[in-house]
């Protein structure tokens, strides 16, 4: 779905946030795709196009060092149905939560067991993401989440892929065998 982003590159779509700035109280922020964003998003998610793409965002500490986002994605976007190729709307609404440690923090470091496995809960919350300096680009992570919400396989509603068989060798005219294709096969020794 989407194509390979150069990390070194700046994000389509970027909201830089100052580490230093951040308090314990937690700061509201509004976040919008400009048109310029959202055609480059469209590229990037290789859809037809974005057009919207915001979030309400809270930014606050998090225990000493860390920084936590949550808020809420929306995003509208139209694709092309993988039947027809025509276009289909598709609307995005997540929940967006993230927390943020410096590299190097302890906080960020997978628990492992005695015998050096790790130990993850799929119903807990997700590791921290590790940042480096002083930003953390939260914009990209409003992108991110939109991305991952993405359907990949989007239907225009009432498309379907006609029924196909090959071909009809069977007597009864039921389903064809698939291994009717081995029984002239045989192994030479």
């Amino acid at each position: 779905m989407m194509t390979p982003h150069d990390p070194s590159e700046k994000p389509p779509f970027s909201y830089l946030v100052k580490v230093g700035h951040i308090s314990a109280n937690a700061v509201t922020v509004h976040v919008e795709a400009d048109e310029r964003e959202r055609a480059a998003l469209a590229e990037l998610w290789q859809v037809l196009s974005v057009t919207s793409l915001k979030a309400d965002l809270q930014i606050a500490r998090w225990k000493k060092d860390g920084v936590r986002l949550k808020g809420r994605v929306e995003a509208h976007i139209v694709q092309a149905c993988v039947v027809t190729l025509e276009p289909v709307e598709a609307d995005i609404d997540e929940v967006l939560e993230q927390i943020f440690v410096p590299e190097g923090s302890k906080l960020a470091r997978l628990i492992t067991s005695d015998t050096a496995e790790m130990v993850l809960d799929p119903e807990g919350p997700d590791l921290p993401e590790t940042f480096v300096g002083d930003t953390i680009d939260a914009g990209a992570v409003v992108a991110e989440f939109a991305a991952l919400a993405i359907n990949p396989y989007p239907r225009k509603p009432g498309s379907e892929f006609a029924d196909h068989i090959e071909a009809d060798d069977t007597p009864n005219g039921g389903k064809p065998n698939p291994f009717a294709v081995l029984k002239d096969w045989k192994t030479k020794e």
